[in-house]
């Protein structure tokens, strides 16, 4: 006949269960919300390299003798090119305008005539944004006998492509680091959650049971708390781009819906994998420890 203390036993291997599954949800969703950020950093960084690439400009200047036929053929043969990614026409006019503007002067009225040039902005694709590009790209279009002279920053181009480099390399250190990091820790964490299950384990395989049959539950345990450890990871994700993005609305720019599926995805993928594997590796563990060990 069952007596009280066999229901208040009962129950509290019931909590220490649960409050150990919920450590281990817990521990592991801010593990792969930590990989998670890493990874939408590293799609972001690459996103944002080339955005600010793309509105690096350069300035083609044309000369007082070009007809409005050849501006307008010149503008269409750029924006054609396989380099560039738009060039739009600017008149004597909208620089004259734009240069009021940024000196709060009336030059023209000073002078009495316009001496701003004709102009077409080109902004050139991510993967031309190089000094080397850049520099035969010029070449080429100063070769037309309508340009007078092609104007860009030179040191700019040379430091975004250099701080995208060097933001790439650190980044992705960082996240090789926490990788091998968060595989250690959610190892520990799992196995300590098991250890409370070593005499049943030990017990069921002096019994007679297979080793494959009394790690299958474990490994299905394993697994269903990798799965809502990512979705919990990634609703902390995406809660974390909400905020951010308000405060920084130019990473809407560059935020594509198929990416953080993919990063989803992945982050599933390895919060199951890594979950999983650890649960039969700490199982298996135990199989094989002596009696003598599982007390200490």
């Amino acid at each position: 006949m069952l007596n009280k203390n066999h229901f208040v036993s009962d129950n509290t291997t019931k909590r220490r269960l649960q409050t150990s599954s919920v450590t281990v949800v817990v521990s592991l969703s801010l593990v792969l919300f930590m990989l998670a950020l890493v990874g939408w950093v590293l799609l972001n960084a690459k996103k944002l390299s080339e955005y600010y690439k793309e509105n690096i400009g350069f300035q083609v200047y044309l000369k007082e003798s070009a007809s409005n036929a050849d501006v307008e053929k010149l503008r269409k043969e750029l924006d054609a090119a396989a380099y560039v990614k738009s060039a739009v026409y600017k008149s004597k006019e909208e620089a004259a305008e734009e240069m009021k503007k940024e000196t709060g002067d009336d030059f023209i009225a000073f002078l009495g005539y316009n001496p701003l040039p004709v102009s077409i902005n080109v902004n050139l694709r991510s993967e031309y944004a190089n000094a080397d590009s850049v520099a035969w790209i010029e070449k080429e279009i100063t070769a037309d006998r309508n340009v007078r002279e092609v104007v860009y920053q030179k040191v700019l181009v040379d430091n975004v492509n250099d701080n995208a480099r060097k933001i790439g390399l650190i980044v992705g250190f960082f996240a090789f680091l926490l990788i091998f990091i968060s595989l250690a820790l959610i190892n520990n964490t799992i196995r300590l959650s098991i250890y409370s299950k070593r005499f049943l384990i030990r017990t069921m395989y002096l019994v007679g049971a297979t080793q494959a049959f009394i790690r299958k539950p474990f490994i299905i345990r394993g697994v269903k708390i990798g799965v809502v450890a990512a979705i919990v990871a990634f609703a902390m994700l995406a809660g974390f781009i909400f905020i951010v993005t308000r405060y920084v609305p130019e990473l809407l720019v560059i935020q594509e819906e198929n990416w953080l599926l993919l990063l989803f995805l992945g982050i599933l993928i390895l919060g199951v994998i890594i979950s999983g594997f650890s649960s039969g590796l700490a199982v298996r563990r135990y199989l094989r420890l002596k009696a003598e060990d599982l007390y200490f």
